[in-house]
């Protein structure tokens, strides 16, 4: 494992979720020339997963000679060691996994990995200036998250600074959550977590996250507290995160954000409620790259962070 110089070339940047890998070839200028997607074999094992990573980087740069390969990656990733430290079941035997070392066994180019919430912030982090401070959201399948301070990412022991999902919420008391605990954000603000809330509090089972969303936009009672129970929950947390950091910038993505403005009335008016005076005018906002977060950021990651190397010992 070394630290990176600027690599010289294009790269691949790979973005990894439970049911797609997304690629795509990123020349030295930081545009993207090439993209191929497919499913991730998510029951089939971390080989399976591994294999499916790799198989894409030859076929995003069939043509061209990248340099080295970016991950954004479902799961605490340690991007030290190259490892998934924990993850949930969404991905079959993900935790454990040496992502970093034994993708670059497999592809034969250096391979730097992090967090895909971590990677979608780089970007927004690089934007802002060199001692910013950010605090960034994902809300979609789970609750994800990553915390900038002074101009620089944040990993922590591990790689779990920023995993936003598992900070208590009263909202959420009593739920198991993922991570074997309980009462915490995640089982309370998540697409499912609030689908879930629906069924307990109607006694009808909701098929998906859009189902509740659209009923509550038609005045559906218990619709209506679900999405807003969620939302609520969520500000109410990045509130009193915002309060500990003094950010200069609040961004909230991922799927729930699109539910309808029911919900982003919901969590701006939890989040202002709890802030301090002076950041009485901080807002969250949307991610300034969209769908192109993960793959853009998994692109600079080989910039910033350790390059795990073929042959590399472990």
């Amino acid at each position: 494992m070394t630290v990176p110089e600027q690599p010289s070339g294009p790269v691949v940047a790979l973005d990894l979720g439970g049911t797609k890998i997304a690629a795509a070839l990123v020349d030295g200028g930081g545009r993207i020339t090439a993209r191929h997607t497919r499913p991730t074999p998510a029951r089939a094992g971390a080989s399976a997963v591994l294999d499916a990573l790799a198989d894409a980087v030859r076929t995003v740069s069939a043509g061209a000679s990248p340099v080295a390969v970016g991950v954004a990656a479902a799961g605490v990733i340690d991007p030290r060691t190259g490892t998934v430290t924990s993850a949930t079941d969404s991905l079959a035997g993900w935790a454990g996994t040496a992502l970093g070392p034994d993708l670059a066994a497999r592809t034969g180019l250096p391979v730097a990995c992090d967090n895909d919430v971590r990677a979608a912030a780089g970007p927004e982090l690089a934007a802002m200036g060199p001692d910013a401070t950010l605090l960034f959201a994902a809300i979609g399948t789970g609750v994800g998250g990553a915390v900038a301070a002074g101009g620089r990412m944040l990993h922590g022991a591990h790689g779990v600074a920023g995993h936003l999902g598992h900070l208590p919420s009263p909202e959420a008391e009593g739920l198991p959550c993922t991570c074997g605990g309980s009462g915490h954000l995640e089982v309370i603000a998540s697409g499912p977590a609030i689908t879930a809330l629906y069924g307990r509090l109607s006694g009808r089972p909701a098929d998906r996250l859009e189902t509740v969303a659209a009923l509550a936009a038609e005045g559906d009672a218990h619709a209506v507290r679900a999405v807003t129970t969620g939302a609520a929950a969520a500000g109410r947390v990045l509130g009193g995160l915002a309060n500990a950091l003094g950010p200069d910038r609040v961004v909230v993505g991922g799927g729930v954000t699109g539910i309808g403005p029911l919900w982003a009335q919901a969590l701006d008016a939890a989040f202002a409620g709890e802030l301090m005076p002076p950041l009485r005018g901080l807002r969250p906002v949307a991610p300034a790259l969209g769908h192109d977060a993960a793959v853009t950021g998994a692109a600079a990651l080989v910039r910033t962070l350790p390059l795990h190397s073929p042959g590399a010992h472990r």
